[in-house]
């Protein structure tokens, strides 16, 4: 049988489930009022659009999305965005929020927000169910991870990564025999755990992608439910369960050379900048203009970019960037930036390595250098944020990245999510 087909095949017979209901608390101020894969990434999409868009892409098109912490613009999001899907060819995109179906519990973490659901999935009847993350950052056929799941033999595959040993601190990390089977999970481990565990010798990483025969998933899930001691979550019970019974299989997300492909975790606000970042370099590593494998999103109604002012003391400037739909630069330059939609930058300001995002203001005279301003955050003339001024009055990262909200500069909290 043609692989094309076989692949065909096995992708229309799977249900995707997308994790979707975590609090992102790393991700500070940024999920403060929204969910976690509702933030807004390079210029026009949610972070959840790439999961989606592989899911869509790849021709998994049963999908669950399952939520919880504060959901509102996420659900507006897949209401106005994802309403492409066809019931009547068997496609559908359906919200999953905690209902207490089974105690009066909420999601108390990602295994149990599938477990509580169970119901629901096996009434579609898949042959296998894809556990996917929300928020996370790659371009991926799924049909290539399905394919390689039944060609092992396997019960279930997690989607592995390589890492530097100096990072493998930050990951779950899996070490497998001569055929790709995990023989052990090691969560966040030390350097020396690692150099005396065979199979680790070249750290590689979960990726937060899980693939399950319906079967082996509803009976992993049983068995963590019934265990007091467990905290009901992927990373830190079910993969461990699966090693000891050793059915999981590790399928590589790698290029013909064995080197990682493009994937980043957006675990905080500087993971969150540099990725966006990303986006505006000259050959990004991920191609957002890729037609072969378009990240479709939600098509925000609005006016085109636009820039004004040509004259010597007030002439704008737009360089290494992005400027996305209902956004006007008066005057101004901008380098190095993503401008999210309908923000205003008035004359005179300049904006170096910065994120500004939906409905922001930036008022004239303004000097910003690696801040990620909120949505409807109202920055106010002359405003020019030191380091002495991030300490002060807002949120300062590690690599010297400033969050600046509405609160910063004592204005009522923003509603645009």
């Amino acid at each position: 049988m043609p692989l094309k087909r076989f692949v065909s095949r096995v992708t229309r017979d799977t249900l995707a489930l997308v994790l979707a209901g975590g609090r992102g608390e790393r991700l500070g101020g940024l999920t403060a009022h929204r969910a976690k894969p509702a933030v807004p990434f390079a210029g026009k999409y949610r972070l959840i659009d790439f999961t989606l868009s592989n899911c869509v892409n790849s021709g998994v098109r049963r999908i669950g999305v399952l939520t919880q912490y504060k959901a509102q613009s996420l659900l507006e999001h897949l209401t106005h965005g994802w309403g492409f899907l066809r019931g009547e060819l068997g496609e559908f995109l359906h919200v999953m929020p905690a209902q207490q179906r089974l105690d009066a519990s909420w999601y108390r973490g990602t295994a149990d927000a599938v477990f509580q659901n169970l119901e629901a999935v096996a009434s579609q009847k898949p042959r296998y169910v894809l556990v996917l993350g929300g928020d996370h950052v790659y371009k991926m056929d799924y049909g290539e991870l399905i394919a390689a799941h039944v060609e092992a033999g396997a019960r279930a595959t997690v989607m592995v990564t390589p890492v530097p040993r100096e990072r493998a601190c930050d990951f779950g990390i899996v070490c497998t025999d001569g055929k790709d089977f995990v023989t052990r999970f090691l969560e966040k481990p030390d350097p020396a755990t690692l150099e005396s565990v065979a199979g680790c010798a070249a750290p590689t990483a979960s990726m937060g992608v899980y693939l399950f025969d319906l079967e082996t998933l509803i009976e992993i899930l049983k068995a963590d439910h019934d265990d007091p001691e467990s905290e009901h979550d992927f990373g830190h019970n079910i993969l461990p369960r699966l090693v000891r019974a050793g059915v999981l299989y590790a399928y590589p997300y790698v290029d013909e050379s064995g080197r990682g492909r493009y994937w980043r975790d957006i675990g905080n606000l500087d993971a969150y900048w540099s990725a966006n970042m990303e986006m505006i370099r000259v050959v990004p590593e991920l191609n957002l203009y890729d037609e072969d494998w378009p990240i479709w999103t939600r098509a925000e109604q609005g006016p085109p970019p636009k820039f004004v002012f040509d004259e010597p003391t007030r002439r704008v400037s737009v360089v290494n960037s992005m400027v996305t739909t209902g956004s006007i630069l008066s005057g101004a330059t901008v380098r190095d930036t993503i401008v999210f939609r309908r923000v205003f930058v008035d004359e005179y300001s300049v904006l170096e390595e910065c994120l500004v995002l939906p409905q922001a203001r930036i008022g004239p005279h303004v000097h910003l250098r690696r801040c990620i301003v909120e949505s409807g955050t109202e920055v106010p003339a002359h405003t020019r944020v030191t380091p002495e001024f991030a300490l002060a009055h807002s949120e300062r990262t590690p690599r010297g990245v400033t969050f600046l909200t509405p609160s910063t500069f004592g204005q009522k909290n923003s509603v645009l999510l």
